[in-house]
């Protein structure tokens, strides 16, 4: 009897221990297969689509992003390593945006299109002051070069200026390719950029927050000027109120 009692008691420990390995070892593979899938990365076309539904191009001159030329230079840009030390900069361009209220729109070439940010009170050259930066919606490159007036009505309606414009790199790179380096810094929430503009120059933190209020999808930043060469106090001389006309036809936004 007590042999009986003892071999039962040892079948069922052991079908515990199978069905206790089996519950561990799925979840092991639901764990691996969970954090070795990789994130496909969405092409430029797939990007823009939010940009171009907002938009009615048969009213506004702003460029579509579907030209063969654009969609041709997105696909090299996108993900792949760079053959020269020129093609080992990205662009950048910052629009002082006179929409329902006036702002400064920056934008940083990251796999073949403009990443977006409205910064609100514009960039600041002194290390003490963080801007709001809240993201938008991807931009085609072709948006670097455009200066004019969106038709009252449309998606941000109103005047667009191109306040400043270059390029930039970023800071102590892990890897060659700069726009490798650029989006994985991107998907992490932390840019660390040094810029080459005409009017925004050096060192600079594009950090993403939890707060203000801001969906997922276009979480809020924050752009703050490390210190260097190029850092001075926002009292002594402001970007916004120094440099008021356009960086490429010399107009205000008033003549645009």
């Amino acid at each position: 009897m007590a042999a009986r009692k003892k071999t039962a008691s040892g079948k069922v420990a052991a079908k515990t221990t199978r069905k206790t390995a089996r519950k561990t070892t799925r979840k092991t593979a639901r764990k691996t297969t969970h954090k070795t899938t990789p994130k496909k990365s969405l092409s430029a076309a797939e990007q823009l689509k939010e940009y171009q539904r907002k938009r009615d191009f048969g009213k506004t001159a702003e460029p579509s992003g579907a030209s063969k030329s654009a969609s041709t230079l997105a696909s090299k840009t996108a993900r792949k390593p760079s053959r020269s030390a020129a093609k080992n900069k990205l662009e950048f361009v910052i629009q002082k945006h006179a929409a329902t209220q006036l702002h400064y729109d920056l934008r940083l070439e990251i796999d073949g299109v403009m990443k977006s940010w409205a910064v609100p009170k514009g960039p600041s050259a002194d290390p003490g002051v963080k801007r709001l930066a809240m993201q938008v919606e991807d931009h085609p490159v072709e948006y670097n070069s455009f200066e004019g007036t969106i038709p009252s009505g449309e998606y941000g309606g109103g005047t667009v200026m191109l306040w400043d414009n270059g390029t930039y790199e970023i800071e102590n790179p892990l890897e060659d390719d700069m726009n490798s380096a650029a989006h994985d810094q991107y998907e992490r929430g932390e840019l660390k950029i040094n810029f080459h503009g005409k009017r925004i120059k050096g060192s600079y933190a594009l950090v993403r927050t939890r707060g203000f209020g801001r969906s997922a999808s276009k979480p809020s930043w924050l752009l703050i000027k490390h210190r260097d060469e190029d850092a001075h106090p926002e009292s002594e001389s402001s970007l916004t109120t120094k440099y008021v006309k356009s960086v490429t036809t010399n107009r205000t936004m008033d003549e645009i």
